[in-house]
């Protein structure tokens, strides 16, 4: 596996245990349906937690959750919707990032909480 694929997976496993950490209970980790993937879904007892997990080595190039543009944005809420009616959740969604910077079992972690809001033309 190259590099940076053990990186990632890495910081998807550091971000998992954080959100343990902090309450949050995992429904699904690198769900995918056809062209679509979640990181991670959890959950609160108010709602549902889409979080994208975002990992670098260092923060010298841009932070890591600058890499969440429009169309990944579109893409997750699109995911996000497809989740939503398979498993009918009856919760409101709530999107996050986390990135995670550094190398294991060092990382450092930011939880961005309330990332981003759907966008209302989400839907091409």
């Amino acid at each position: 596996m190259a590099d940076h694929n053990t990186l990632g997976k890495d910081g998807e496993k550091a971000a998992i245990e954080y959100l343990i950490e902090q309450g949050y209970q995992i429904l699904h980790t690198n769900w995918r349906k056809g062209r679509y993937e979640l990181d991670i879904v959890a959950k609160t007892d108010e709602e549902l937690v889409v979080v994208e997990v975002k990992t670098r080595s260092g923060s010298n190039w841009m932070n890591p959750e600058e890499a969440v543009d429009a169309g990944k944005i579109r893409h997750i809420v699109t995911a996000t919707d497809i989740y939503i009616k398979i498993f009918n959740i009856d919760l409101p969604a709530r999107f996050d990032i986390i990135s995670v910077i550094g190398s294991y079992p060092n990382f450092e972690i930011d939880h961005i909480e309330d990332a981003f809001f759907p966008p209302l033309n989400t839907y091409r």
